[in-house]
């Protein structure tokens, strides 16, 4: 029986994308705490498929699973040292995610910029004045900290 499609929004969901957009290849910042961690949870229950508007751009799609594969490994590196974890570990989850070029028949969509329908319009200017989470000035500051010290801990392991 195939598994229900669950489509993860790649900037803003999977990427912390503090930096904003800079380009369909260039992805500056850090995985969103406990991405990792729900991938390896959410493989098991859906076909799990990453999508962004990067995923039309020449050389988009190739820099997000660059980028995940990375990501995954550095996890794998830093949680499961002394573990029987490994680097095949890493590309088991990693090989389990798809990434389309158009929108799939999704279950269920998670994106960072996203309203859910509840049959009622919502008011123009709640709209307008939405903000994604790392938007906010609560968890910008925290996001900026979160960013330097994965920095310091990737230097400290000699990772980029």
């Amino acid at each position: 029986m195939a598994k229900p499609i669950l489509v993860l929004d790649f900037d803003g969901v999977i990427h912390s994308y503090v930096s904003g957009w800079q380009g369909a290849t260039v992805i500056a910042d850090p995985a969103t705490p406990g991405m990792v961690k729900f991938l390896r949870a959410a493989v098991d229950a859906f076909d799990v498929q990453i999508l962004s508007s990067r995923s039309k751009e020449p050389g988009g799609i190739d820099a997000m699973r660059h980028w995940l594969l990375r990501e995954i490994e550095w996890h794998f590196d830093c949680s499961f040292a002394g573990s029987s974890y490994d680097f095949d570990d890493a590309l088991a989850l990693y090989n389990q995610i798809k990434f389309p070029t158009e929108k799939p028949a999704a279950f269920l969509t998670i994106d960072d910029r996203a309203i859910t329908f509840t049959g009622e319009w919502p008011n123009i200017e709640t709209l307008r004045s939405f903000q994604p989470w790392n938007k906010k000035p609560t968890t910008i500051e925290a996001v900026k900290l979160n960013d330097g010290l994965f920095q310091r801990i990737r230097k400290a392991w000699g990772s980029k």
